[in-house]
């Protein structure tokens, strides 16, 4: 009814209603009213930004994409490096408002990697160096004590953390430094972003943690949903984080997150060179997606592994490919003219079983476990945009692939060996049955304590070990589990 009156008819009939109400519930709705109005302007006041954040970005894809189709000269690495950047950050904004999502909902997913430390650290280091230097900025890492070469964690988030806190502190620091401080000690690992910017006073310490609250009436610029998801990300790797400033000295963001050590990660501690092939039979793949660029893309990068490759636009085109020849993986999206992508992987599995790896490489990240009526088709499910060396690593794993890669012999340990082949000592036999019981319950901490002692009990069954550590590595308990079957 308050709709259809005029700007100041419908305050009258509103305070005829007040009339009638207790003070309490007047002052009650009021307070629900003001703070719906600011959330809504906030919303609207962070949208325009994105809208800006997101143009920057474009504008460089479109640019470089038109310079590289007119020949104009430019460096294609530069450019490439250019494009891989840009989409990266438009990744991450997209990510950002869904995380959101999933927080609120409760169903984000934490990954368990396999992550070398140092080496993540250098990268995230090398990342914010140019941006701190084009704003004349002093930025420099530091690390207190030693630090584990391995541990486990879901990289990515964690990367997502620091990435939001230095984003903040480059961005809002216009002289002085930018300090990324670690320190371990007792599985834990304690991560500080130190700046010398303006500061946050007391008032606005818990607000900034706020979705959508960016500041703009403070004059000091706000910080969108990359607070909010940073403190949602720390608490659900099981960590905290905490926040000292000073208006005008600067600010220090710390995060407190437990880092489990991998044992038997010593030997990878340098990062492995590129894939060039696999060894064994030649493989083939079937590729369904109803966007030509992106069968290109995946056809090429799986074509340049030694895969053989073919490509569906269509479920119906899919199945019948797969009829009419074997395949061992099949990549498929979801939403597909006709049948959908789950749809074509419930038929494949029905048909081929388990001799067919299925992995769903869609954009829809809120149908990553398939609908509810079914049971899930699938061995895996990978969010566009994919990384290619992400995609390569669950290739490996779904097939059991030793990888080649470049100026280096195969990596990967053959697993295919019978556990029979191992004269294990009675010694370590021992922990073989206590890891068979540790694995009925998934205790994780357990099921690594005995690998260490099988590999202390019996050295000579080092390749067993390796092979043991690699499936606990890419939380396989699955895999683990047929390995000590016949030991």
């Amino acid at each position: 009814m308050l709709g259809v009156l005029a700007p100041g008819l419908w305050r009258l009939a509103l305070a005829g209603e007040e009339a009638t109400k207790p003070a309490g519930l007047i002052a009650s709705l009021r307070r629900e009213r003001d703070a719906a109005i600011a959330a809504s302007a906030a919303k609207s006041r962070y949208l325009a930004n994105v809208s800006h954040e997101i143009r920057s970005p474009l504008n460089a894809i479109y640019g470089y994409a038109q310079l590289l189709e007119r020949g104009a000269g430019v460096d294609p690495q530069e450019a490439a490096r250019v494009i891989k950047r840009s989409a990266e950050h438009l990744t991450d904004l997209v990510e950002g408002l869904l995380d959101i999502s999933l927080i609120e909902n409760g169903v984000m997913r934490i990954a368990q990697d396999t992550v070398r430390l140092q080496p993540f650290i250098e990268q995230v280091e090398r990342m914010f160096r140019p941006s701190a230097a084009s704003k004349g900025l002093s930025f420099r890492c530091e690390i207190t004590g030693r630090l584990p070469d391995a541990v486990r964690t879901d990289q990515k988030r964690l990367r997502q953390i620091l990435i939001n806190l230095l984003t903040n502190a480059i961005k809002y620091t216009d002289r002085g430094e930018v300090v990324l401080s670690v320190r371990y000690a007792g599985q834990v690992a304690v991560f500080e972003v130190r700046d010398t910017g303006p500061g946050i006073a007391p008032e606005r310490q818990e607000s900034i943690f706020a979705p959508f609250d960016r500041g703009e009436e403070t004059g000091t610029g706000g910080f969108g949903l990359g607070l909010p998801i940073t403190r949602a990300l720390v608490q659900i790797l099981g960590g905290e984080i905490e926040l000292v400033s000073t208006p005008g000295q600067g600010s220090c963001f710390r995060v407190r997150v437990m880092l489990g050590q991998v044992a038997g990660a010593r030997e990878a501690s340098a990062g492995p060179a590129r894939v060039i092939g696999y060894e064994g039979r030649r493989r083939h793949v079937l590729v369904m997606d109803d966007d030509p660029a992106q069968l290109s893309f995946v056809r090429r990068a799986m074509e340049d592994l030694g895969f053989s490759v073919a490509t569906a636009p269509d479920g119906a085109t899919a199945v019948a490919l797969c009829h009419a020849g074997e395949f061992d993986l099949a990549l498929l999206d979801i939403a597909m003219p006709g049948p959908s992508g789950w749809e074509t992987a419930s038929h494949l599995r029905a048909t081929h079983g388990k001799d067919l790896a299925i992995v769903m490489l869609s954009a829809n990240a809120h149908e990553r476990h398939g609908p509810e009526h079914i049971d899930p088709p699938h061995d895996l499910f990978l969010d566009k945009p994919v990384e290619v060396d992400a995609l390569v690593d669950a290739i490996g794993n779904l097939l059991g692939l030793v990888w080649l890669r470049e100026g280096r012999a195969a990596l990967a340990v053959d697993t295919s060996d019978t556990p029979s082949e191992y004269a294990l000592p009675e010694a370590a036999r021992r922990h073989v049955a206590a890891l068979r019981q540790l694995l009925k319950i998934g205790h994780v901490r357990g099921i690594e304590a005995e690998i260490r002692a099988i590999e202390k009990a019996a050295p000579d069954a080092r390749a067993l070990v390796i092979s043991l550590y690699q499936c606990l590595d890419r939380f396989d308990l699955a895999a683990l589990g047929r390995m000590v079957e016949g030991l």
